[in-house]
């Protein structure tokens, strides 16, 4: 494998906008160069305009969304049956990797799927082990911890320095959903 076939774990996170962005960039500008992307959504089940876009390039990107976010907005802790969704997804991520049939594996929002304790630190570190030279492994989330950013080859914070949030404007279709 050369220096330009070389494959690494890269991790997008902070409390800045445009993680799962950046990671989407990342399939498509893979799928211009026919590589296949694998992108496991964690806590998403709302339906984001990026899904609907990415269906022409579906040769080249496959999406999978497990689990979503209502114990979030309901303050309660998650069920058990929202720990099993996560499981499974990791496992699916597992396999995939393993598979041979993706060079790139998001998980996307698996950052915050450990904070609010679906997934444990230790479950993604195994993970990150038995990542495979390659295939790329992509995560994102806020409060991403420490040990996974020790682990990451490239790590990238976003920085909120001003949102319109903050401002009471609430999620926009096309730009936030």
């Amino acid at each position: 494998m050369t220096d330009t076939e070389t494959r690494y774990v890269q991790i997008y996170t902070g409390l800045g906008k445009g993680k799962t962005t950046a990671a989407l960039g990342q399939a498509v500008r893979a799928a211009g160069s026919e590589l296949h992307t694998l992108v496991i959504m964690f806590m998403k089940d709302f339906p984001y305009g990026e899904l609907r876009a990415l269906k022409v390039l579906e040769e080249y990107i496959t999406i999978e969304r497990y689990g979503n976010d209502e114990f979030v907005l309901q303050k309660t802790p998650p069920s058990a049956g929202d720990k099993q969704t996560a499981a499974e997804a990791l496992q699916r991520a597992r396999m995939a990797m393993l598979s041979g049939d993706y060079d790139i594996v998001i998980l996307d929002e698996i950052c915050v799927a450990h904070y609010f304790k679906l997934v444990s630190e230790r479950q993604v570190l195994d993970l990150i082990d038995q990542r495979p030279s390659s295939v790329e492994l992509i995560l994102t989330g806020r409060f991403c911890p420490q040990s996974w950013l020790d682990r990451a080859d490239l790590v990238t914070e976003m920085t909120e320095l001003k949102h319109y949030y903050s401002q009471g404007v609430l999620a926009r279709k096309g730009f936030e959903s």
